[in-house]
């Protein structure tokens, strides 16, 4: 019998590894992955400024975003047009982390390389995702409907366990990171669609709170300092360059699923705008 998983403990690190030990026969997935669903279950999200939104907006609080996006609550606020962050709290998105059990026992996460051809992003690696839309019920809806019309992953496949806290991108889309379990990891087909996926492809998620495979960029603004982390994975031959707001998410998750930070520095922005700053500033 499998004992239910301590909750989120900064003193008592989950290790996926120790679960590898266990037998992976299962009717509904491998006890491994049973496991971690429960331990998923108990995370609770940090509350964030986005969860506050209408005492920010009477208080005239706006938000400060990075280029390649940072988790919501680690960005400052300052005072900035309130009409601004009201016309932007709807633009939300939800993009799904989508993990299984790999044929040696380790936890991976399901990862598409977006199609050439596309205006915005286009080559890079992104988690399957996109914009809410009005039928949708939630963020995990959000998450598995946009896996279906990219991936063709049938959300039915898919058990959604966590959200973690959100993202904020450069053009202020509030990013839900949405965790699901792959039981039946033979059961998915990829089929992506190719005006918006050129590949899918998986990696380890452990990688992503070790320091192997990486690289960062500092960059200034405000006199601030901050990283961006590159992260060079190979697979079939392929490579792959994971990171922006991709690295940024799979790390954050990485930390929750092993209950540990990872072995380097994030170094997120720590800046501030103040209300007489123009408002369409990019972040470099």
């Amino acid at each position: 019998m499998i004992p239910i998983l301590r909750s989120l403990s900064k003193s008592t690190p989950f290790s996926f590894s120790k679960l590898t030990l266990m037998d992976s026969s299962s009717s509904s997935g491998s006890k491994k992955l049973v496991a971690l669903a429960q331990q998923l279950r108990l995370y609770k999200a940090t509350p964030t400024m986005g969860d506050l939104v209408e005492q920010i907006l009477e208080e005239n609080v706006g938000k400060v975003v990075s280029q390649v996006g940072f988790a919501e609550s680690a960005t400052p606020i300052a005072q900035q047009d309130p009409q601004r962050i009201r016309a932007h709290k709807t633009q939300k998105a939800a993009v799904l982390i989508c993990l299984f059990e790999g044929d040696d026992g380790d936890l991976r996460v399901i990862l598409t390389k977006r199609s050439s051809n596309l205006s915005t992003h286009s080559g890079e690696v992104a988690l399957p995702g996109g914009k809410a839309e009005e039928g949708d019920k939630d963020d995990g809806d959000t998450a598995t409907r946009e896996a279906k019309e990219e991936i063709g992953l049938d959300p039915s496949l898919v058990n959604v366990v966590t959200s973690l806290e959100p993202f904020l991108s450069k053009h202020l889309l509030r990013v839900v990171p949405v965790i699901g379990i792959l039981n039946e990891k033979k059961a998915f087909k990829p089929a992506p669609n190719p005006d918006e996926v050129e590949a899918v492809f998986d990696a380890p998620l452990e990688m992503f709170i070790k320091g192997e495979n990486r690289r960062t960029e500092e960059h200034e603004w405000m006199g601030h300092k901050y990283l961006i982390h590159h992260f060079d994975y190979e697979m079939e031959n392929k490579k792959y360059l994971i990171w922006g707001l991709t690295a940024g998410i799979l790390i954050r998750a990485a930390s929750v699923v092993y209950e540990q930070p990872p072995a380097f520095l994030e170094q997120n922005p720590i800046f501030k705008v103040s209300r007489d700053t123009d408002k369409d500033i990019k972040i470099p």
